[in-house]
């Protein structure tokens, strides 16, 4: 089969593509072959050795995927669709393993690229606001950068469970797709008075609850955002900020961290399954950005980092 190998840490050039034996199914576990792969900002980390868990080289990246099982077995079938979070070996691949657990069906409507954004990015955004954000029905929820995978997925999943939900956008493609994904107010996080105008969009009380993306900027005001009680739940972070502490305190304010990856796998089969049960409601409907040739997985790492992210990126093998 052909995939991506990652024989050193470092630039995404590392990354090649390689004639390689396909991988051998385990005990409870299931080979499937790849209709697409997401590529993930996590996925960058790990290939740069930046990431705390490093693999052992050489690797196959990503940890996200969908496509068809190959062989009965484990509770599956032959040509069943599904989707996969965890996987054993890597998802840039024509083929992948991965513990029969971690691996669930994929409704017939929901194509293979969608079904590749959602283990990290739905799962993330799913963790991220129900089990440490403790969102609910009624609250005002602020999705910090809501144009990417992550953000696109918790404005759906927000709206889902009755939150009142604002997004913020640095491009006016990336606003028209926070409207159309069902943001009740949508701002331009590059504008000066984005702040202003969201504590004016709550009539001066603030939100509940803020998903942030980029806590190394934007963490400092989010704080002067919210409301009593509420909480900052930091998804993702390139560095130190300063913050004032007096912020937390005049508001009875948390901030919480969170890593898809600390979820119990109970925690993380109900989510998949609610997850699940969203697409086939279709209340839950992946965004595709752009799409890249498994060859091409060195320009897609580039592109998963740069500003004005627009729905999920994918590699089609």
């Amino acid at each position: 089969m052909k995939a991506i190998r990652v024989d050193e840490f470092g630039e995404p050039d590392v990354m090649r593509l390689v004639e390689m034996a396909e991988p051998e199914p385990g005990p409870d576990q299931v080979l499937i072959r790849i209709g697409a792969a997401g590529v993930n900002p996590v996925d960058t980390y790990i290939r740069a050795g930046k990431y705390a868990a490093k693999p052992t080289l050489p690797f196959t990246p990503g940890k996200d995927g969908a496509g068809t099982i190959e062989h009965d077995g484990a509770g599956f079938k032959a040509g069943e669709r599904v989707f996969v979070c965890v996987p054993v070996t890597g998802t840039y691949a024509e083929m992948c393993t991965c513990t029969a657990m971690n691996v669930y069906r994929l409704p017939d409507k929901i194509s293979f690229e969608q079904g590749a954004a959602l283990g990290v990015p739905y799962g993330t955004a799913h963790r991220a606001l129900f089990e440490r954000g403790q969102a609910r029905s009624g609250e005002t929820l602020l999705v910090h950068g809501a144009t990417g995978g992550v953000g696109t997925a918790a404005v759906q999943l927000a709206k889902a469970a009755g939150l009142k939900v604002f997004g913020t956008g640095g491009t006016d493609k990336g606003r028209v797709l926070v409207r159309q994904n069902g943001a009740n107010e949508v701002f331009d996080h590059r504008d000066a008075n984005y702040q202003e105008q969201i504590m004016a969009a709550t009539n001066g009380r603030g939100v509940d609850l803020i998903l942030e993306m980029l806590a190394n900027v934007n963490l400092a005001r989010d704080l002067k955002m919210l409301a009593a009680g509420g909480r900052v739940v930091v998804i993702g972070s390139r560095g130190p900020i300063e913050i004032d502490p007096r912020d937390t305190m005049q508001r009875d304010a948390d901030i919480r961290g969170m890593m898809l990856g600390h979820g119990s796998q109970e925690k993380r089969t109900k989510m998949y399954n609610e997850i699940a049960d969203g697409l086939a409601k279709g209340s839950l409907n992946p965004v595709i950005g752009k799409k890249y040739k498994l060859s091409e997985a060195p320009q897609a790492h580039q592109a998963v980092m740069e500003a004005g992210a627009f729905g999920k990126i994918v590699l089609i093998p």
